[in-house]
């Protein structure tokens, strides 16, 4: 387990970010666990995974993408514990890749989803937060299509992932704008936003949303200015567990991300996610579709049956 807890550092510190790029290295330290202790008997290596896999979901808090991941394979595994022929490491890869690869297509499908509600027969503008793959991609693929749109990004801080965002569309020639984060009401207020779109790194059974820091406030501007607001995010962002009661956790960063040097005895608080409930939100867009939050957990298993609880191992 010592080169397990070495490895899984990287998922801490944040030094591997993006939920998909999360996923593929979880799955990544979960093969080489399973060739680490190949020689073990099946059922006692089964037992060794399950160990493994409570400490790679463990990593880092608010991580669903990463943990449905691992149960889909875990839960593989267990349905084919019997078949002497599977090899578990060669099994975990296998079906990592098939997982990874859902997740590419998912939002794949999102794209194409999202871009439609950018219309094509008139002016159009779109203020963003933080940075989502799945946004930008909804935003490069609508630039694809010929649409006039422009797009206001805040800056997210501490960390600043708004910039990632405005790199991206200006590399497309997109038509883009930054601003503070404490200016987002401003922004909405003083210019003709017609979308909100934000992504999420985790959805519950209620339908809430938990996404960078700030989110929330976005969401009650567009109550208040009267914007749709929408969230375009995998159902794999989904938590299973949340229908039992359990909390997506909100994780909080170190205070060097703000002030490396600050006073003594001063406190700062740093977290990184907040929720936005669901009735500040005009629609999920999934792969599945556009849908109200109130269904996610429906929707979840008509798309994912094989991400089902087996029980008890």
């Amino acid at each position: 387990m010592k080169e397990l807890l070495k490895q899984l550092e990287d998922i801490k510190s944040l030094k591997i970010q993006g939920a998909t790029n999360v996923a593929k290295k979880g799955m990544e330290f979960l093969h080489n666990f399973a060739q680490r202790h190949q020689d073990l008997p099946r059922d006692k290596l089964l037992k060794e995974l399950l160990k493994a896999k409570e400490l790679i979901k463990n990593a880092r808090a608010t991580e669903p993408a990463l943990r449905n991941g691992l149960q889909f394979v875990l839960n593989k595994l267990f349905t084919l514990k019997d078949e002497p022929s599977c090899d578990m490491a060669d099994c975990v890869t296998e079906y990592s890749k098939i997982y990874i690869e859902t997740i590419k297509n998912a939002k794949k499908r999102i794209m194409e989803i999202g871009s439609e509600r950018i219309p094509k027969s008139r002016k159009f503008s779109v203020l963003t937060h933080c940075h989502s793959s799945v946004v930008t991609g909804i935003l490069l693929k609508a630039n694809e299509q010929g649409k006039n749109f422009r797009v206001f990004c805040t800056e997210t801080r501490p960390r600043f992932q708004g910039y990632l965002t405005a790199k991206e569309l200006l590399a497309a020639g997109i038509r883009t704008t930054l601003v503070v984060d404490s200016a987002m009401r401003w922004v909405v207020r003083n210019y003709p936003i017609d979308m909100i779109l934000v992504g999420a790194d985790a959805i519950t059974s209620e339908g809430t949303v938990l996404n960078k820091i700030g989110s929330r406030l976005l969401a009650l501007v567009a109550r208040e200015m009267h914007v749709p607001f929408y969230v375009a995010t995998p159902l794999l962002k989904y938590n299973p567990d949340s229908v039992f009661g359990t909390l997506e956790q909100i994780e909080m960063r170190d205070h060097f991300e703000i002030w490396p040097e600050k006073p003594e005895n001063l406190e700062i608080l740093n977290p990184a996610f907040e929720t936005v409930s669901r009735r500040y939100i005009d629609g999920l867009i999934t792969e599945a579709g556009i849908f109200p939050g109130t269904l996610v957990s429906r929707v979840f298993y008509e798309q994912y049956p094989d991400l089902k609880p087996l029980g008890q191992y």
